[in-house]
């Protein structure tokens, strides 16, 4: 249990930092460089000049992206348990608790997916009208 705490927070811990990882990288590709050329290695390496609400949905994507593969981690995790058990009716109900709490990771994430999405194609479209 404690090893998928540990790996649950490293995962957490990428969620949340790779966001600024990437951004300091397309700043600093950005910046002026090799003699006032910026534009011609922003096309040749695929940055763009993408409007906030498509960069918030896709970091939010990716970060639940992420969510969900940790949720069907534990998931997988449970039945491992379970079928590892022995017959063991304290493990089986501890694989049992695993496997509930997978799920309700994995609904709350499809669920936050569905809310984010609604309120980022609302955003858009209110900004764009």
């Amino acid at each position: 249990m404690k090893a998928l705490r540990k790996i649950a927070i490293v995962a957490a811990w990428i969620v949340v930092l790779l966001p600024t990882f990437a951004a300091h990288a397309q700043f600093q590709a950005t910046q002026d460089l090799w003699g006032g050329q910026d534009q011609a290695i922003s096309q040749d390496i695929g940055l763009t000049n993408n409007s906030p609400q498509v960069i918030v949905a896709r970091i939010i994507n990716v970060a639940l992206g992420f969510l969900g593969i940790i949720a069907v981690v534990i998931i997988v995790a449970g039945g491992f348990k379970w079928m590892t058990s022995g017959g063991s009716e304290d493990k089986i109900g501890e694989a049992k608790k695993l496997m509930a709490a997978g799920v309700i990771g994995l609904v709350i994430v499809l669920a936050s997916w569905g809310i984010s999405r609604f309120v980022i194609s609302a955003a858009t479209n209110a900004t764009m009208n």
